[in-house]
């Protein structure tokens, strides 16, 4: 009893140096397991942290067969394996084979020391204390994680990734026959350089399993046909950005495990390297992939190259704050179908108009006239989506992106504005791909996660009305390059797909989702420095189509894809924007097919301004033979009828054509009636040459054509329009210069803020 006494306190007082698990590494493993990024341990030591239950049986026969086939008998130390050691080393003068336990090779892992008798007591007496404290499979796990395979490799699970390429669940016999003798030696036998001692060894091991019937000989011929190959030593580096995240999230964890695909994760590395590989050397790209389901991320490539400090590869810019672009047009649309505003097919005005000082200007120059929500969605027009966005609200907005995970960042001291909708704000990729996800899904927007254990979290973004015809008008995008007719032979997945460039070309954009993923792809410089002619639809849209190419395919969700029972198909008219009526064919300019919310069918939204030329239906009293407007006082008895004429807004007549024009004109006044309101409309007037004049260059001159109007019949702002392209303003009766120098038809427009217009068409000859 005293001696059990003693040994309990000096167990007390001088305790085995078990390994702490503060400082002792980590490594972060793909959703299967697999390690992505190994982060070593304040000694240097790469260790991936197992249990005996996560390494193949086979190992753990040939570990314990060959080293120690009586561990789970003896206390710690066996005396007749330490009596035969000593006996063999008495009588040849070497060691002839070892006396230490499974138990002591720990306790000496743990506490290196001297091969002396001094050593050899040290070693028993911690393997004593190893067994009162801990039961046989603690003592195999400290073995399984400690055991020296080479260089900076400790433990069997580290061993068979760096060397094997697999985890220590998968080894064959031959390979844990292998890995249980290389310990021995760990310099000697390392099969990445000495391949022959190594598969000596390795035979060695099977020859004593098969000697001590722990495999059949059969089996054991078969483990002797595989080669000794292994992979050049290097710890893993895939997904190191998000590794380092999750790392840095929880600094104690040895095993942290992640919701990426290991294989797709290092296919989508490699192809964004390939991709961008002939971008300037200081260019960055980031790639994230998302369940839909699940919201969790299967890829994410923070950055081109992990570790290039040219590209500033240490930035992550999944989570940088940058200018979104026309990215977040699709949730204003969205967000107008559900307030009942337009639906799919309404009438917008893409022409030149100002917001107070703020005067916004398409990517490409041209100004379209009138367009339907799809269109100016698919082209990304500006004008109308900032017209859209006054009338919804900027705070609104901002705010509706807000609670859904879309959080946007704005200057210090800025309010949310009209300039957020066309990249006048920062927002991160991360947070986009989470708010596309709801296109995909019925709505709903959430954050990504990248832990398996991360909780869910969803917040409504839009209806799943809004949302289904939002994913069909991007789906209707179709491919770049492939025509309405081609036959695709690959099934490609359908893509709903947006792209978008910041001002100066520093962020280059695309966001896509499928049924069942939502990817999103950014390229720029993390710096903010300008990429002239790098923009979303040629930078970063390719290669979107090349990771949704490269997913996971699975058979269509019908469910998902179904149109939800709230959104219905109906034919309206321009320049209403209301239901076709048979009965009124005259106010029915254009027919379309609209996408509209149920019991919803919202008019031609008013112009923003009250125009003298105002669009809607206007009721006039005509004369039944003449056709003329008659007002509310005339000295002739006239036989009145009631004319309805269905007017376009003002700034989309000079887009319109002749026939249109002439079928939404206002009659004539009568001579004999007093002038009414619409006698006032401001009529423009453009002062220069006749219509159809040839220019020319002055003979022997390297100046271009050059001409010079004025706008007369105004007092407002004139904007001027050369083939649809703003050119210059001019206010009131001033003159507005310009020079032609390409040879061609030339259409000229003056546009007033008023509404009113004038055309001039002529020809530049050389």
């Amino acid at each position: 009893m005293a001696l059990l006494a003693v040994a309990f306190v000096l167990d007390r007082l001088f305790p085995p140096p078990l390994p702490a698990a503060e400082g002792a590494g980590a490594v972060v493993l793909a959703a299967d397991g697999s390690p992505l990024r190994a982060f070593a341990g304040r000694d240097g030591v790469w260790r991936y942290p197992v249990t005996v239950d996560e390494v193949s049986p086979h190992y753990i026969e040939a570990l314990l067969t060959y080293e120690d086939r009586w561990f789970r008998r003896h206390p710690g130390v066996n005396p007749l394996a330490l009596a035969r050691a000593g006996g063999q080393w008495l009588a040849n003068g070497r060691v002839v084979s070892g006396g230490s336990t499974l138990t002591m090779q720990v306790a000496r892992i743990l506490e290196p020391h001297r091969r002396t008798p001094a050593g050899k007591l040290r070693q028993a007496l911690r393997a004593l204390q190893l067994e009162w404290r801990m039961d046989k499979d603690e003592i195999l796990a400290l073995y399984l994680n400690h055991a020296p395979f080479g260089g900076p490799i400790e433990g069997v699970e580290a061993a068979s990734w760096a060397y094997l390429g697999k985890p220590a669940r998968e080894l064959s016999r031959a390979e844990a026959a292998l890995l249980a003798v290389l310990p021995q030696a760990p310099s000697r036998l390392r099969p990445d350089r000495h391949p022959q001692a190594a598969q000596a060894a390795r035979d060695k091991v099977l020859a004593r399993m098969v000697a001590r019937g722990a495999w059949s000989p059969a089996e054991v011929a078969d483990a002797r046909l595989e080669p000794v190959v292994a992979r050049k030593l290097q710890p893993p580096m895939s997904a190191a950005l998000l590794a380092g995240r999750l790392r840095g999230a929880d600094p104690r964890a040895a095993r942290i495990r992640s919701t990426l695909d290991a294989g797709l994760q290092r296919v989508l590395e490699e192809r964004v390297a390939a991709y961008f590989s002939r971008l300037p050397e200081r260019t960055s790209a980031a790639l994230l992939v998302v369940d839909n389901e699940t919201l969790e991320a299967r890829a994410y490539v923070g950055s081109l190259a992990f570790g290039d400090a040219r590209r500033l590869g240490h930035v992550d810019m999944v989570r940088a704050t940058r200018s979104p672009g026309s990215t977040l047009k699709p949730f204003l649309y969205g967000l107008a179908i559900d307030d009942g505003l337009v639906h799919s097919a309404s009438l917008l005005v893409d022409a030149p108009q100002s917001f107070g000082d703020y005067r916004p200007a398409n990517f490409d120059p041209t100004f379209n006239g009138p367009v339907t929500v799809a269109e100016a969605l698919r082209l990304s027009l500006n004008v109308p989506a900032v017209d859209l966005l006054d009338r919804v609200g900027p705070e609104r907005f901002a705010a509706r992106l807000a609670h859904a995970g879309l959080v946007l960042q704005l200057p210090r001291g800025a309010q949310p504005n009209l300039s957020m909708i066309l990249g006048g704000t920062g927002t991160r990729l991360e947070d986009l791909v989470g708010a596309y996800r709801a296109l995909n899904h019925g709505g709903l927007a959430g954050k990504v996660r990248y832990r398996p254990d991360a909780p869910r979290q969803e917040r409504r973004l839009l209806s799943p009305e809004a949302a289904w015809i939002i994913r069909e008008i991007l789906e209707q995008h179709g491919r770049p390059g492939q025509r309405d007719e081609a036959f695709d032979t690959g099934g490609r997945p359908s893509v709903a797909w947006k792209t978008g460039t910041s001002y100066g070309f520093r962020d280059a954009w695309a966001l896509g989702g499928t049924a069942r993923h939502t990817v999103g792809v950014w390229v720029g410089r993390p710096d903010g420095t300008p990429l002239p002619g790098q923009y979303g639809a040629i930078t970063a849209l390719p290669l979107l189509f090349e990771v949704v190419d490269s997913l996971p395919r699975a058979p269509a969700d019908a469910a998902r894809r179904a149109r939800p029972a709230g959104v219905r198909e109906v034919a309206i008219c321009w320049p209403l924007g209301l239901a076709e009526d048979a009965a009124a064919p005259g106010l029915c300019h254009r027919r379309h097919d609209a996408l509209a919310l149920a019991g919803v069918l919202p008019p031609t939204l008013p112009e923003r301004e009250a125009r003298q030329w105002s669009a809607g239906r206007l009721v006039l009293s005509v004369d039944a033979r003449t056709g003329q407007r008659l007002s509310a006082a005339c000295t002739r008895v006239h036989a009145r009828e009631r004319l309805e004429v269905a007017r376009w807004p003002s700034l989309a007549y000079p887009w319109l054509p002749a026939a249109t024009r002439r079928a939404s004109a206002i009659p004539p006044l009568a001579t004999d009636c007093a002038p009414d309101a619409l006698a006032a409309m401001e009529s423009l007037r453009i002062d220069g040459p006749g219509e159809g004049a040839r220019l020319a260059r002055t003979p022997g001159s390297p100046t271009p054509a050059t001409l010079r109007l004025r706008a007369i019949g105004t007092e407002s702002r004139v904007r001027w329009l050369v083939n649809d392209r703003l050119a210059g303003e001019t206010r009131g009766a001033r003159y507005w210069t310009h020079a032609f120098p390409d040879p061609g038809p030339q259409r000229i427009t003056a546009l007033a803020d008023t509404g009113a217009w004038a055309e001039l068409n002529l020809r530049v000859v050389r």
